[in-house]
C-alpha cells in the first residue's frame, strides 16, 4: 500500500482564492476592507518569519494588515495597552498576538485582553473554554487545529466513531485538535511524554495526528494499515546537500509511514500552508461579524 498524499498547499490555495473572491465582492458592495493586526513582542527569528508571511498572505487576498512590534523589554501593561488600542480601532477586525511571548509576560493576561470578536487566532480563554464544552461554540478556533480538521474532513467522509489519537498536548495544537475531534464524535486518545507503550496506542488509530516536535518520531510500525496520518511537526535537520544547509521534516518518518497509511500529509506542504489560509478565513469572518 502507498498512501494518498494530502496536498495541503493545493487545498490552502483553494481556501485563499475563496477568501480573495469574497473580500473583493465585499469591498465592491461598499463594506469595509477586513483588517488584521499583528502584535510581535521581542526578537524571536521564527516569530518574525511567521508574521512576515502572514502580512504577505493578507496582501495577496486583499486584507489590510497592520504590524505592531514591541521590544522584548516591553511590560505587561504596554502589551495589554496596545491590544486594547487595537480593540478600539474600527479598521482592525482581527488581532493576532504572535506566540510565544518573551519570558516574564503573562500570556493568558495578554490573550484575555483581546476583544472576543477580534480573537481570530482563537486563543482567548473564553474561546478555548467554549471549545471544551458541549453545547457551546467558540467564535473562533485556533488556525492550525482548524486547518488539521479541514484536511481531515476533505479526506475522511465520516469521522464519527473512528478512533483518533493525538500525539502531543500543547495549548497551540495538541489540545485544541483533540477537542475538535471530540466535537466530531471521534473516540479520542491523547498521548504525551508519560504515555506507556506509545506504538501500541497509535496502532489503534484510524486517525493519527502527530504534534510533538520530535524528528520522525512516528515510525512505520506505529501506524495502523490504512490510517489517515496528519503530521503537524516542522523540524530542521542538517543537510549539507541543501542550499540552506538543512531540510524540513515532520514528526512522522514519511518514507516509512506512507507505505502503511491510507493517506498522509507531507512536510513541508501539508498542514503548514493551511494555518495561514484558516487565519485569513477567520479574519474575513470577523469583518462579517461587524457588519
Amino acid at each position: 500500500m502507498t498512501a494518498k498524499i494530502i496536498d495541503g498547499a493545493a487545498i490552502a490555495e483553494q481556501v485563499r482564492a475563496e477568501v480573495a473572491h469574497d473580500v473583493e465582492a465585499r469591498v465592491k458592495s461598499g463594506k469595509s476592507i477586513p483588517g488584521l493586526a499583528t502584535v510581535l513582542v521581542g526578537d524571536n527569528p521564527a516569530s518574525h518569519v511567521y508574521v512576515r508571511s502572514k502580512h504577505k498572505a493578507c496582501q495577496e487576498v486583499g486584507i489590510q494588515s497592520f504590524s505592531h512590534e514591541l521590544p522584548a523589554t516591553a511590560t505587561q501593561k504596554e502589551v495589554e495597552d496596545l491590544v486594547k488600542e487595537l480593540n478600539d480601532d474600527p479598521a482592525v477586525h482581527g488581532i493576532l498576538v504572535q506566540l510565544p511571548l518573551p519570558s516574564g509576560l503573562n500570556e493568558e493576561g495578554v490573550l484575555s485582553a483581546i476583544q472576543l470578536e477580534k480573537d481570530v487566532d482563537g486563543f482567548h480563554p473564553i474561546n478555548i473554554g467554549r471549545l471544551a464544552q458541549k453545547g457551546r461554540d467558540p467564535l473562533f478556533v485556533p488556525a492550525t487545529p482548524s486547518g488539521v480538521m479541514f484536511l481531515l474532513e476533505k479526506h475522511v467522509p465520516n469521522i464519527e466513531g473512528l478512533n483518533a489519537v493525538v500525539l502531543g498536548r500543547s495549548n497551540i495544537v495538541g489540545m485544541p485538535v483533540a477537542l475538535l475531534l471530540v466535537r466530531a464524535n471521534a473516540t479520542m486518545t491523547i498521548c504525551h511524554s508519560r504515555s506507556r507503550d506509545l506504538p501500541s496506542i497509535t496502532r489503534q488509530a484510524d486517525i493519527l495526528v502527530a504534534a510533538v516536535g520530535k524528528v520522525e518520531m512516528v515510525r512505520g510500525d506505529w501506524v495502523k494499515p490504512g490510517a489517515v496520518v496528519i503530521d503537524v511537526g516542522i523540524n530542521r535537520v542538517d543537510d549539507a546537500t541543501r542550499p540552506r544547509g538543512y531540510r524540513l521534516v515532520g514528526d512522522v518518518a514519511f518514507d516509512e509511514v506512507k507505505e502503511v497509511a491510507g493517506a498522509i500529509t507531507p512536510v513541508p506542504g501539508g498542514v503548514g500552508p493551511m494555518t495561514i489560509a484558516m487565519l485569513l478565513r477567520s479574519t474575513l469572518r470577523a469583518a462579517k461579524l461587524k457588519d
